[in-house]
């Protein structure tokens, strides 16, 4: 999106291929970008010298962040583009964002997919998000940087910082004080970068090592990002021996190798308040890691993670049951009682990415019987590579 919105070609390196990534790319497509592959996993991107009006609908797939960021990015164009979206997606609210780019000025049809965007005149707005949100966060400063005036977001945690760290990184001026984020209209210069490995991702690996008794496995140039890395406070809590090694940093990302190696015992966890944010999309597999721990882990505060793809409290709950965990849903997460064998069973992941890749961690713990997952195919939507990096470590997955 970056690149699309610079005044001269970028090039990425290490660029992610999973369906959300090729989403936002065919979109920004639609719109003027131009892209060349280089090599196996770098990309030119060749701006436009300005947006236009997409001719068909924008398919946003199952990517909340590519709806909402780009619809930042279209309301301060002079441009009209309907955004659309898988069934997932359509469920999901968007009134968070529409709300606010109204408010700027921009004619915004719809509180869910589809979503029919008239953008152009945007006038600056000092707005209070009523959650912590990195995605409608970053939709209102998109669009703030094509509007009048300052754009300010204050939001009531502090949530994921990548988009202030890009644009900082581009020289765009980003003030900040407390949790209130100011921006104003600004362009910037085609640039060059590595794609960061995903924290989010990575957890899956991490977990999986840790509660594997002398296993040991080192993760590169993962994404340390202090708004971000959530997981490395709860790894800390229960009691993984960790070693960081090799700090490096992409374009205001931080970046670090991790080294996890297997315990004979861990210990429980609480996640609640300012920690949710920093690790909301790691709870499903923490979840996970908790029946592997001794004593009670208590999450609350994420009540967020009901409105993701799927209800990621009811699914990790009803899933990890059936496997033999002693678990309870609360309105706004969970509390687990281990350490508990799991059993294999069967799965049904609702079509979201990240229960799917949970639970094939858990069937790998479990100590006896199958797990078979249907919806496995929804993990390509973040970690196409999911199978094969697994299988390289020696994991036995069947498609």
């Amino acid at each position: 999106m970056f690149g699309a919105s610079a005044t001269s070609p970028s090039i990425i390196h290490h660029r992610l291929t999973g369906e959300d990534c090729e989403s936002t790319l065919r979109c920004l497509t639609q719109m003027g970008l131009r892209s060349e592959p280089i090599g196996e996993s770098a990309i030119r991107l060749i701006p436009a010298q300005a947006w236009n009006s997409p001719s068909a609908d924008l398919d946003c797939g199952n990517s909340g962040t590519t709806m909402r960021l780009l619809s930042g990015m279209i309301a301060g164009r002079p441009i009209t583009a309907t955004l659309t979206g898988d069934a997932s997606l359509s469920r999901r609210p968007m009134g968070r964002i529409a709300e606010p780019l109204r408010l700027m000025g921009a004619m915004v049809e719809g509180v869910s997919a589809p979503l029919k965007i008239t953008g152009g005149n945007l006038t600056g707005i000092d707005y209070k998000t009523p959650v912590a949100s990195a995605q409608v966060k970053s939709a209102i400063l998109l669009a703030g940087l094509l509007a009048e005036g300052d754009t300010t977001v204050e939001e009531p945690e502090l949530s994921r910082d990548h988009t202030e760290r890009m644009l900082r990184s581009l020289g765009v001026p980003v003030r900040t004080s407390g949790t209130r984020i100011t921006v104003s209209a600004a362009t910037w210069d085609g640039f060059e970068m590595s794609i960061p490995a995903d924290v989010s991702s990575a957890a899956f690996l991490a977990v999986l090592a840790v509660t594997s008794v002398d296993a040991e496995i080192t993760l590169h140039e993962v994404g340390s990002n202090p708004s971000r890395s959530g997981l490395f406070d709860v790894l800390d809590a229960a009691g993984v021996a960790v070693t960081w090694s090799n700090h490096s940093e992409q374009m205001g990302e931080p970046t670090v190798a991790m080294t996890l190696r297997g315990a004979n015992t861990l210990k429980s966890f609480t996640i609640e308040g300012s920690l949710v944010p920093r690790l909301i999309d790691e709870i499903p597999v923490l979840a996970v890691l908790a029946t592997q721990c001794n004593g009670q882990t208590i999450i609350r505060n994420a009540k967020e993670m009901r409105i993701k793809e799927s209800d990621r409290i009811a699914c990790m709950v009803e899933g990890l049951r059936a496997m033999g965990a002693k678990i309870e849903p609360t309105d706004d997460g969970m509390i687990i009682e281990g350490p508990t064998p799991l059993a294999g069973t069967h799965i049904d992941a609702s079509g979201d990415h990240r229960i799917a890749m949970s639970f094939a961690i858990a069937g790998l713990i479990a100590n006896r019987g199958d797990t078979i997952i249907d919806g496995s195919d929804s993990i390509a939507t973040s970690y196409p590579n999911f199978l094969t990096d697994l299988d390289t470590i020696g994991a036995i997955m069947t498609p």
